[in-house]
């Protein structure tokens, strides 16, 4: 049974959304991308390393024949974006020419998300969707379509089940907003 409330570091944070809740979207999602893709091959790209969890326990869900691979990119500092993209590693992958589903844990600014977009193009992939657990449409900016979306939810700061507040709570298996 998850708990109400959880204390990381200096931060109080209450349940958002339950284990359960993720667990259900997440065959929703696989069922669709199943569908979608049927007889087909798919290159999931994960972005670390907050996807780590989603992209694991979207991955087992799927049947059709896929690769799975992660990148790992930075832009947030404490619990803002920082608005710049570090490139920490990653890309070692020839995909050309393939179908590929980018794997975010979150996607607030899209910053990120325009950032990884935009190297697939240069590497002439087939085609690119996406797949996001969380979605901030408030906070959004960009023009990119998520294919497959878990949640959208506020403006927050949310950690749990891979999402983290300086390093910590990605082991949290719901998702919890910080309390103001």
């Amino acid at each position: 049974m998850a708990k109400k409330e959880v204390r990381i570091l200096d931060k109080k944070f209450s349940e958002f959304i339950s284990e359960i809740d993720i667990q259900n979207r997440i065959d929703e999602i696989a069922d669709q991308i199943n569908k979608d893709y049927e007889g087909r091959e798919v290159f999931f790209l994960g972005v670390l390393n907050g996807s780590f969890m989603f992209a694991a326990d979207l991955f087992r869900r799927i049947t059709i024949d896929a690769r799975i691979s992660f990148i790992k990119l930075a832009s947030y500092v404490g619990t803002s974006s920082s608005g710049e993209i570090k490139e920490l590693i990653g890309w070692n992958e020839d995909l050309k020419n393939k179908s590929v589903i980018i794997v975010e844990d979150i996607v607030d600014t899209g910053v990120t998300l325009e950032h990884t977009v935009n190297n697939l193009i240069i590497r002439n992939v087939k085609d690119i969707r996406i797949a996001a657990l969380l979605l901030k449409p408030d906070a959004y900016t960009k023009d990119i379509k998520i294919d497959y979306l878990g949640f959208s939810i506020p403006n927050d700061f949310v950690v749990g089940y891979g999402l983290d507040y300086d390093g910590f709570g990605r082991n949290v298996p719901s998702i919890y907003k910080l309390v103001k």
